[in-house]
């Protein structure tokens, strides 16, 4: 009977569906977002990454130059 009550507190669905819409909006709104920061997370990823290969590669040259 508790867990019942308790649960009840937390889940509300609408008999009006079309309260829906600002909460569907909101989550298309954070979708797009973390999107949008993956992409820019992995862009910046493969710039460092080629910034750390062209770093290696001129330490390895100068490395031979040396010997």
């Amino acid at each position: 009977m508790l867990s019942s009550f308790v649960l009840n507190l937390f889940l509300y669905f609408p008999e009006d569906k079309s309260e829906y819409i600002p909460a569907s909006i909101t989550m298309a709104i954070f979708l797009i977002a973390a999107l949008l920061t993956f992409r820019l997370i992995i862009k910046v990823s493969k710039r460092e990454e080629l910034k750390t290969k062209k770093m290696e590669e001129e330490a390895a040259q100068h490395k031979r130059e040396s010997e």
